[in-house]
């Protein structure tokens, strides 16, 4: 049965992390009866136990409801800045957008960035101040902000409580009436934008669609246009939230589809769709593949259950294929896997899977990120492990890939947000004030001096109330060392690290002076020392285990005494050349905690 396009609705919610973007998905489905109010539960579209715990949106989702006659497919997108690129898909598969603020905090980083993009995509934008039942909310500041920052006329703007369902019906009558009806023809040839796929371990890789031109019909066979792979048609159908069956999606329409794809990264977001025997000349634009930015290796604490972890790697890289990895050899932790991420974020999310899902214990080495490297016969070579660096006489320059950093802060926070910057070696673009108490500052700072500590250091200068976004630049030259670490004269891969020069003193000295306390005392002296190329930097001792050798000496000559001390000092000294220095898991653990 054909749908007529004139009553359905596409349209997404943007916001910052934690401005009640699941909150209002909730009541959108309590308020047209999408679900039974027996099963409602908080956060009714978030699948993922993580999600529910840390209150963030992580995969993106879809729902169909129904509402005075108009159909509304809501598209759930992800918050945080690691995943813009399924932002942007998602975007891409809507007409209008409900641009959601708080109204106790105003405008944030990512309310921004998610803006500019809708903006990019033509979208009309529904602006809505959410939390207006909280006694700390502020709508008029937050619509003069909106106003001053967007050029949005303030009569325009909504407010809401998605806690209490305020607001909410006037929300969706907007929305019928704001956003267009969507366009495409149902009788050319078929082409439809996947814009987000999941492993279900039963029926395979299930894609979220939306028919752009032509339509999909069951047991119809599709062509993947940039992955080059063909597949049948089990099922396709509509979430109302439970997936629902149907014949046919026709243009304009938002569903899901089953093909009997095995794996994730054949139906990636931003994949075209179209029919193998009368396909589209052109895919749909905007598709890119997923980049790594962060890096580290995962280890296994149990060096026996390295089998165990590449198979929860293959299972979890089945559902994201973002992630990558490959094996590596650490002579400190054993075997392992080198893997990339989309961010930070990304990569806590994937640990704490790998975990919880598959019952391992892991060690995660610091972070790094991807450098250039121009060597000195000309060639150039790109590393994300600091072990791989070649020797300073091969290496020409290093070139680090930068980020444009857009960070929202309270007026009050602008020195210390500027000192933190460029602490991290940030280099000031612009200086923007949205209000008389709130500014915007736009800095290029190097991405290896973000993945460490640096949102976490703006949360507890600015007391929680900045907001970082950003976004990949280039690569420009810097005068970066490796920086590594000896424990009694052998070098530990595990903790060596690509710094600034100007840190590397500091780095040596705060990793040198952990690991004295880290590890435990020995029968002989062991040297700790943080080294670049074969230059000390920093150096550290810990004390050796003695015996009272003297114990037994009640008076008498020195000379005895003497010739005990001398005869334990040659010991010591033959101990410490053919001893080795075991450093306990717990201290790698302490001592790679990426916060340290």
């Amino acid at each position: 049965m054909h749908i007529n396009k004139d009553k359905i609705r596409n349209f997404s919610i943007i916001s910052h992390v934690d401005h009640g973007k699941s909150t209002l998905s909730d009541r959108i489905l309590e308020i047209t009866h999408a679900v039974d109010p027996r099963n409602m539960r908080a956060q009714y579209l978030d699948s993922m136990d993580i999600e529910r715990e840390r209150g963030i949106t992580i995969k993106a989702q879809n729902v169909r409801v129904h509402w005075k006659d108009y159909i509304l497919n809501l598209i759930d997108t992800p918050g945080h800045v690691d995943f813009g690129y399924e932002v942007s898909r998602s975007l891409a598969a809507c007409e209008g957008v409900i641009l959601l603020v708080d109204s106790t905090q105003g405008i944030q980083a990512q309310t921004l960035a998610n803006c500019y993009l809708a903006v990019d995509h033509n979208l009309e934008i529904i602006p809505v101040l959410n939390k207006i039942d909280l006694p700390a909310s502020d709508v008029e500041r937050c619509k003069e902000e909106i106003k001053q920052t967007l050029g949005i006329d303030p009569n325009d703007i909504l407010s809401i409580s998605a806690k209490t369902g305020q607001g909410i019906e006037i929300l969706l009558d907007t929305v019928i009436e704001k956003i267009p009806p969507p366009t495409g023809d149902s009788q050319v040839k078929l082409q439809a934008l996947i814009f987000d796929s999941y492993f279900d371990q039963f029926r395979g890789v299930i894609s979220s669609i939306r028919v752009i031109n032509g339509e999909i019909s069951q047991n119809s066979r599709l062509l993947f246009m940039h992955s080059k792979t063909s597949h049948e048609v089990e099922e396709i159908g509509t979430r109302n939230p439970d997936p629902t069956p149907v014949d046919v999606l026709g243009a304009g329409e938002v569903g899901y589809v089953i093909a009997n794809v095995r794996n994730v990264s054949e139906a990636p977001p931003g994949e075209t769709v179209t029919d193998f025997n009368a396909p589209a000349s052109n895919p749909l634009g905007g598709y890119k593949q997923p980049q790594p930015m962060v890096y580290c290796g995962l280890y296994p604490i149990d060096g026996d259950e390295f089998s165990n972890l590449k198979e929860a790697l293959t299972k979890l890289k089945l559902n994201d294929a973002s992630v990558t990895y490959e094996p590596e050899t650490s002579s400190a932790l054993g075997f392992g896997f080198r893997c990339g991420f989309l961010g930070l974020l990304h990569m806590e999310i994937v640990r704490e899977r790998l975990e919880r899902e598959f019952n391992l214990s892991l060690i995660a080495t610091a972070p790094s990120v991807n450098y250039r490297i121009k060597l000195t016969n000309n060639k150039s070579i790109q590393i994300d492990n600091p072990n791989d660096l070649p020797s300073a006489n091969q290496v020409q320059q290093i070139e680090e890939p930068i980020l444009i950093a857009t960070i929202l802060t309270p007026a009050e926070y602008t020195g210390t947000v500027m000192e933190l910057c460029q602490l991290k070696r940030g280099e000031m673009i612009k200086m923007d004030y949205l209000s008389q108490n709130r500014v915007e500052l736009k800095y290029k700072i190097p991405l290896g001096e973000v993945v460490i500590d640096f949102f976490d250091s703006l949360k507890s200068r600015t007391k929680g109330y900045a907001s970082l976004d950003y976004e990949q630049s280039d690569y420009q030259p810097a005068n970066l060392v490796k920086v590594e670490l000896l424990i009694n004269g052998i070098s530990v891969d595990a903790f060596s690290m690509i710094v600034h020069k100007s840190k590397a003193q500091e780095y040596g000295k705060k990793m040198t002076e952990k690991l004295r306390e880290l590890i435990p005392r020995q029968l002989f002296d062991v040297p700790i020392q943080a080294a670049i190329g074969g230059k000390i930097i920093s150096r550290e001792t810990i004390k050796a285990r003695r015996k009272d050798v003297l114990a037994k000496c009640y008076g008498g000559d020195i000379t005895r005494k003497r010739k005990l001390l001398e005869k334990q000092k040659e010991g010591k000294k033959k101990m410490k050349s053919i001893g080795r220095v075991e450093v306990p898991q717990e201290a790698f653990i302490s001592a790679l905690k990426i916060d340290s």
